[in-house]
């Protein structure tokens, strides 16, 4: 029989079939690893798109074309739902080992107030899990993912870079910024559950005295007075305010004891 090279309109005609409904079989690859690690990187961050988790892909040497992973992407069903009326959790992350030392988890979280002329602020504050210690209060009326980036840095200019930060899942802490810095600082970030603040217990406990013995008993004039008296309170707070959770020790004392222990440990 000889073969004649019909264009497919042509072809599709002689043969009775509308060229619609005629397609070539496709000749892409199945991809089936990369599928399955894009599903499993899904389920760890159900909150990304596929921009983030190309991000990610990248970071762990997949060479993919973000429009290929798009489609996929979609094949897969694994676009971000919309939030519908309040949030509810899911489930959790990896389970979070218990700090035994200072800068193993530092934990991070937001609080709002306002200034006397109505204008609101916010205040970033960061936690060493082991000692309680507040290694910074921040204080602007606007904090982005880079600002928070640069806050980590200055800290750990002085006491070093944790083996983990723990944070909720706000715009901020999963920003491109952030997802950068802990993979540059070789840092693990773990998010807790949406809707379970306790998962962050340290952190919002250190909220709940903030907001009680502070932000409730002033009025804060304008930015700077605010910074000044906040200040002025987590320098109270380290290293003059007891904890009965740290054997009735400051968070300063309970930290340079565990600096001396370590030492004698060294030694002998």
């Amino acid at each position: 029989m000889t073969e004649k090279n019909y264009k497919q309109r042509r072809a599709c005609a002689l043969a009775g079939i509308d060229p619609r409904v005629y397609r070539r079989r496709p000749t892409r690859p199945e991809d089936t690893k990369l599928r399955e690690r894009l599903k499993a990187l899904s389920g760890e961050r159900r909150r990304f798109g596929y921009r983030r988790l190309h991000l990610l892909l990248d970071r762990e040497g997949w060479q993919v074309n973000w429009k290929k992973l798009y489609r996929i992407y979609r094949e897969e069903g694994l676009t971000v739902r919309k939030r519908g009326g309040r949030k509810r959790a899911i489930g959790t992350r990896a389970p979070m080992s218990i700090p035994q030392g200072p800068n193993q988890r530092w934990s991070l979280d937001f609080v709002s107030d306002s200034l006397s002329d109505g204008r609101r602020f916010r205040v970033l504050c960061v936690i060493d899990d082991f000692s309680r210690e507040c290694l910074a209060a921040v204080v602007d009326t606007s904090l982005s993912g880079r600002r928070v980036a640069r806050e980590l840095d200055n800290i750990a200019r002085t006491r070093g870079y944790p083996c983990m930060v723990v944070s909720d899942n706000g715009t901020e802490l999963t920003s491109n910024a952030i997802l950068k810095w802990q993979e540059d600082r070789k840092v693990e970030w773990h998010y807790i559950a949406p809707g379970k603040p306790m998962q962050n217990g340290f952190v919002e406990s250190f909220n709940g005295r903030l907001r009680d013995e502070c932000l409730n008993e002033h009025l804060f004039a304008n930015l700077r007075h605010a910074r000044e008296l906040i200040a002025s309170w987590r320098d109270d707070y380290n290293h003059h305010r007891p904890h009965t959770s740290l054997d009735g020790l400051t968070p300063w004392e309970y930290h340079q004891r565990s600096i001396e222990d370590q030492t004698l440990n060294r030694a002998n």
